[in-house]
């Protein structure tokens, strides 16, 4: 599968009128759109923050969705957003949320490689940090997104409630320090968010 991400940010005091209009006037567009897979919401309203990412069954889903994805972007983060930034990823590795409840947080890392290192990275997060992860408690789902070309990563991961997350976050650094060491990579940032919706479309 792949995935787009978008970025915003913006006002906080706007952010919640932004996340009511995506996960209500704005969840019927996206999944009506042929080839959609799911989609997570994430929010930081202590900064005003937001991150979405949008799941598609292959490449040609992905190109074909943009021209209505950003229009209905457009009209969603509106008035909130002062800066947008949209990437496509491969989802090199998921084990994906069905969905969330309330309290639910996201972690998102950012990492850099030799694109010839591609592979290395994904054989480090399939066979020693996602069987990890999924061992933790609160353990909701997490994947891998790659940029094969760019030479970036970024890695997702969901936990049910604040207290595993808070406990989460040793054993993550841990891991972090180990993969990168392995595999050479940069970590460019860590960031956390809530986890406002998850919903997950099964294949047509």
């Amino acid at each position: 599968m792949f995935v787009r991400t978008t970025y915003a940010t913006g006002d906080p005091a706007k952010l919640d009128d932004a996340v009511r209009r995506l996960t209500t006037e704005g969840r019927e567009p996206l999944e009506q759109t042929p080839g959609f897979r799911g989609a997570g919401v994430f929010v930081d309203r202590e900064l005003g923050k937001l991150m979405i990412g949008t799941w598609w069954q292959d490449e040609e889903a992905l190109r074909s969705s943009a021209e209505r994805m950003g229009q209905l972007r457009s009209e969603m983060l509106s008035p909130f957003a002062a800066t947008v930034t949209v990437d496509n990823w491969e989802a090199a590795v998921a084990q994906r949320a069905e969905s969330v409840g309330e309290g639910a947080c996201f972690r998102l890392t950012r990492v850099e490689f030799d694109p010839s290192h591609t592979d290395l990275m994904v054989d480090a997060f399939r066979d020693g940090v996602l069987p990890r992860l999924q061992a933790m408690p609160g353990f909701l789902g997490g994947s891998l997104l790659i940029d094969r070309a760019g030479g970036r990563g970024i890695v997702g991961a969901i936990y049910a409630d604040r207290d595993t997350f808070a406990a989460s976050r040793a054993p993550a650094a841990a891991m972090r320090g180990e993969v990168t060491t392995k595999t050479r990579a940069t970590l460019r940032s860590v960031e956390e968010f809530e986890a406002v919706m998850v919903i997950s479309a099964p294949p047509s």
